[in-house]
Parts: structure tokens; C-alpha cells; sequence
């Protein structure tokens, strides 16, 4: 495998990050599945905690790494891109986060993206866009266009998914920013003064819809679509209907994967499959309450579930429909069948064979794509075996 060294190298107008790889190289030929053959590719390593992806309409993806760099990956080249922001602080789980395009990116060049802000006493979630230059590797007129009020301690439970919705709207993820679960009267979850345990909807430039659930509600951020969720890394939004779909990480045991509808209460802490990681006993006053949404499927014991996403079927058709989730700890992904909102069958695929999955998107031609959140990670993407 062709390795550039670890200064900046230039190849064909490309800048090249060192240590990434140059040449794609397939690490498993044939991967055996339920239904399907899988061809294991690896497509770019030597990244730093590779965290978000979002494929080009012109070709090739941009990757955000956690120590906050966004590179363009393509045809096995990792180019890091200039023009990003400035304040980012990255500890533990905090850094550069997820990215994503505008729906009109063809025509305005707007690429999204979130990042843990602040300093080694207190951090928060920031979103920003920047347009992505179509001819040097830069980003330019950057704007930070929303910053949530989630300020705590750096380092945990930062959520940070975004996706856009058909109406052009943006869903953004806000973890419970590892507060303490032991008291849920006072947990900020459920304290809608906040932006603590919610998932936003923001407009494209950082403002308020005006038809937000909570708009009339002066105790609830008018920002807030849902709330009462730990940490929410995994999220899409269904191409055909609409519904929106988000796993997000329980504590021990009890990592969940949420149908999210706007002005619903995911009920953590007072509801959770979970167990204290001290005492081992049971968080909150059990698994059901009135008024609170129960998950459509709970991971005991924990998979850390992060990034998810719905297949089309396009390469592998015995796929189709299904949700495939990333899993950090017994690295995985997770083939999820879904009918009338039940889990009715799931598979579990890779496992600790390319790492903790950090990601996993969809990709042209239905291939799918991984990101391995690791110290030295890496794109994988997943084909059809001969």
C-alpha cells in the first residue's frame, strides 16, 4: 500500500494529509451475511477519529476528523481542507463533529457542520457553514450560525447528528452532556430551559421555524423538537415517509433506537432500560411512564450505537428497507428489519472486523460506507463479492 510521508505531499493538484493512503485495497474478498456476500474495501486510513461523512454530488465525500479537520476524500486521496473554524475544542469526545450538505449544495456550495466550542473549563455545540470551493481544497465565508445553551464540563455526551428534512429544515442532536443521572427532578434532559438532551430544528441559517412544536410554550426553547434523550449519534430521515429515526447511547445497558416525533418526551433519566455504572441499579422509576416514549428497541447489554441509516437495496437488494447502525463497543453493524415500527429480525455484521463503527452512510451505487472512530481509523466501504 502507498503511504506519502508525513509531510504535505502534492499529487495531481491534490494536497495530501500525511500518512494517509493513496490506494484503495480490499482487506476481505468474501464476508459471509445472512443474504449477501460482502467485498470489504478499505478506502482511506491513518485518520485521527474520523467522526462524519457526507458524499459529493461531483464525486468523492468530505470526513470530518474529531481534532477538527475536514478533509475531501477521493479516488484513495485525502485532501484537508482550509477555511474551517478556529474554536474548536477537542477532548475526550469533543472536537469536530458531524457535517452535512445543504439540499441546494449544487447551486450554494453550503456544507454544514458541528463541533464541540469553548475551553478546557466548559464547553458546548456549535453549528456553522461554509461554502465549499469547487476548485481549491478550502472552505470560505464561513458563518457560525447557531450555538446551543449546553455549556458543561468538555468532553461527553455532545449528540451532534444533523440531516436536513424534505421542508429544507435542519435536525440537530444535543446530548444530556454527561450530567447526573442520579437526580432526574433536576437532570436538564428534562428541563426544557435548556438545550440539554434534545434534538433542535433550526432553518438553514440558524433561525427558529416558526411552526416548532414548543413555539407557544414559554417554559421550552422555541429551538426544541424533542426532548428527554441521553445521547443521540445515530439519526435519518426515512426518503419515503418522512419518519425520523435517531439510536442514541444509554448508559449501561439500554441504548435505544427512537421513531422521534415532534414535541415527544424520550423520557431519560426517568424512564431507561439502563443501570447505574457505580451500583448496577436500575435508572429512573423503570421503563414506561405516562407521556414518555418508550424506545422501539433497547441493547442490553450496551453496543454504542452511533451513526444510522437507511438502505435502498440498490447492491444489495435482500437489504432493502432495512437500518443499518454502527456500534462502538462489540464493534458491529447492526442489520435492523423494521415492520410497523417492531423489530422483527436483526443481524449482526463486521463484527470486530474493521473497528468501532463511528458512522455508516449509504453510498453511490449502494455501496455502504464505514468510519472507524479510532486513533489511526479509516473509511471502509462495503460491495458485492464476486
Amino acid at each position: 500500500m502507498v503511504r506519502v510521508t508525513p509531510r504535505i505531499a502534492t499529487l495531481t493538484g491534490f494536497s495530501l494529509i500525511g500518512g494517509a493512503a493513496l490506494a484503495e485495497e480490499v482487506i476481505e474478498a468474501h464476508h459471509d451475511t445472512e443474504y449477501h456476500g460482502v467485498r470489504i474495501v478499505q478506502v482511506a486510513t491513518d485518520l485521527e477519529h474520523p467522526w462524519g461523512l457526507a458524499f459529493l454530488p461531483e464525486g468523492g465525500m468530505l470526513v470530518t476528523e474529531r481534532p477538527g479537520h475536514i478533509n475531501r476524500v477521493e479516488d484513495g486521496r485525502v485532501e484537508r481542507l482550509s477555511g474551517g473554524p478556529d474554536r474548536i475544542h477537542a477532548r475526550n469526545q469533543g472536537g469536530m463533529l458531524d457535517i452535512t450538505l445543504h439540499p441546494d449544495f449544487t447551486d450554494n456550495r453550503w456544507v454544514y457542520f458541528t463541533y464541540a466550542r469553548g475551553d478546557a473549563n466548559e464547553t458546548t455545540v456549535a453549528l456553522a457553514r461554509a461554502r465549499l470551493d469547487d476548485g481549491a481544497p478550502r472552505l470560505t465565508d464561513l458563518e457560525e450560525i447557531f450555538v446551543a445553551d449546553a455549556a458543561a464540563t468538555p468532553g461527553r455526551h455532545y449528540g451532534s447528528r444533523i440531516d436536513f428534512k424534505p421542508d429544507g429544515t435542519l435536525l440537530m442532536t444535543v446530548g444530556d452532556r454527561g450530567d447526573d443521572e442520579h437526580d432526574p427532578d433536576t437532570h436538564r434532559a428534562q428541563d426544557t430551559g435548556d438545550h440539554v438532551g434534545t434534538t433542535l430544528r433550526l432553518n438553514d441559517d440558524g433561525s427558529v421555524p416558526g411552526d416548532n412544536p414548543f413555539m407557544a410554550d414559554d417554559q421550552v426553547r422555541d429551538e426544541i423538537y424533542s426532548y428527554g434523550h441521553r445521547n443521540a449519534q445515530g439519526q435519518f430521515i426515512h426518503p419515503e415517509t418522512g419518519a425520523i429515526w435517531q439510536t442514541e447511547h444509554g448508559p449501561r445497558g439500554g441504548d435505544e433506537l427512537n421513531r422521534v416525533q415532534a414535541g415527544n418526551n424520550y423520557g431519560w433519566p426517568i424512564i431507561s432500560h439502563g443501570r447505574d455504572y457505580a451500583t448496577q441499579e436500575q435508572i429512573g422509576i423503570g421503563r414506561h411512564a405516562e407521556g414518555m416514549e418508550s424506545p422501539i428497541r433497547d441493547w442490553t447489554p450496551a453496543i454504542a450505537p452511533s451513526g444510522l441509516d437507511h438502505y435502498s437495496g440498490q447492491a444489495f437488494p435482500r437489504w432493502e428497507g432495512d437500518f443499518l447502525a454502527g456500534a462502538l463497543v462489540r464493534p458491529a453493524i447492526r442489520r435492523v428489519v423494521i415492520e410497523d415500527e417492531t423489530v422483527v429480525h436483526e443481524e449482526e455484521i463486521l463484527r470486530d472486523t474493521v473497528g468501532r463503527v463511528r458512522a455508516v452512510e449509504e453510498g453511490p451505487g449502494g455501496h455502504i460506507y464505514l468510519l472507524t472512530d479510532e486513533s489511526d481509523g479509516g473509511i471502509y466501504r462495503l460491495e458485492p463479492a464476486d
